[in-house]
């Protein structure tokens, strides 16, 4: 079983979420639909990047990673990157 941690980037106001769960899927469903207090008032969200992991205590240290100062320092540059290869492909979207 595979565990993710993945990051929602709000459209409201570019706020970002970061969690994990082993079924990413429906738990973006959840988050989409409102049933998450920690987001269902920066509705709606986008899904701006997802990790695999094989066990859930590397998520979770991961995921703590990710909401430290470098650990949001290198998820600015990783998006950054990411929007840079999507202009660079003219894919737009």
């Amino acid at each position: 079983m595979f565990f993710y941690i993945y990051v929602l980037e709000s459209i409201k106001d570019g706020k970002r979420y970061i969690g994990y769960t082993n079924n990413l899927k429906k738990r973006i469903e959840e988050h989409k639909k409102g049933m998450s207090f920690s987001t269902k008032f920066r509705l709606p969200f986008e899904l701006a990047y997802f990790e695999g992991c094989k066990n859930i205590e590397d998520a979770k240290r991961r995921e703590n990673y990710l909401k430290t100062t470098q650990g949001r320092r290198f998820l600015g540059l990783r998006l950054q990157e990411h929007k840079r290869h999507k202009t660079a492909f003219g894919s737009g979207s």
